[in-house]
């Protein structure tokens, strides 16, 4: 039987990466449909993949496609919050522009999202949201004040949505992932020497694969974690232990 059969959802930031394992495995795990936002173009072989290039910062197009999605569908069942960038710099040499993008898209664009869904979310009476954190929102990361800062206040949001969208009795689940080091072509930019002192530190001495964190949303996304809410989900090989 497939895990999340006849579910419509919603992820962002989907064109690659972490995104685009969890919309390909929400595929194969049969749901109805995934709309699938990025800035970038992406194409999908998948017939139950939607494609949608969109800035995840334009609140009027988030709730015009959110308001969409319902009136297509009737149904609104997983929500997706993945899109995020990273400015790294210490401190003391962050930029406002560094600091100001990684806020915009990091935090409040998952604030656009949700805000955008919850009322529908809550005539519905059900819904999970999924947000994509990090072990440097968890633990802080040298040179990453701003993504720690963004990833810290989404594990925040993760726990009052919990409250918010469930006071009245609505089964809405809220809870966050946060991953250690992935295979994404972020690492790409790391050099070979920074990467295998990280590794040392990781007790499995390896970095997650994006389908890693893909299993974990498709567990959140189920049935199977129907009575889970406000948690947070650290998966990172055992890099901060």
């Amino acid at each position: 039987m497939k895990r999340i059969a006849d579910k419509v959802c919603i992820v962002t930031g989907s064109a690659q990466g972490i995104g685009r394992a969890i919309v390909e495995m929400f595929a194969a795990e049969g749901a109805k449909m995934i709309i699938a936002i990025d800035i970038q173009d992406a194409e999908y072989k998948e017939s139950n993949i939607r494609a949608v290039k969109m800035d995840t910062t334009d609140k009027e197009s988030i709730n015009e496609l959110v308001k969409n999605v319902w009136e297509e569908f009737k149904r609104l069942d997983v929500i997706v919050n993945n899109a995020g960038i990273t400015r790294d710099a210490l401190c003391n040499k962050m930029t406002d522009e560094q600091w100001d993008l990684v806020m915009d898209i990091n935090l409040k664009a998952p604030h656009y999202m949700v805000a955008a869904a919850a009322p529908f979310l809550m005539e519905q009476g059900s819904g999970s949201i999924i947000n994509l954190s990090s072990v440097s929102g968890l633990h802080g990361n040298i040179g990453q004040l701003n993504y720690a800062a963004t990833k810290a206040g989404l594990v925040g949001m993760t726990k009052t949505w919990t409250k918010e969208l469930s006071r009245k009795g609505a089964k809405i689940r809220s809870n966050a992932i946060a991953p250690g080091y992935v295979e994404t072509p972020i690492l790409d930019t790391v050099p070979a020497e920074i990467m295998e002192n990280i590794k040392k530190k990781i007790l499995f001495k390896d970095v997650v694969q994006a389908v890693d964190v893909a299993y974990a949303a498709l567990y959140l996304a189920s049935e199977e974690s129907r009575f889970i809410t406000g948690q947070v989900l650290e998966i990172s090989g055992g890099w901060m232990m």
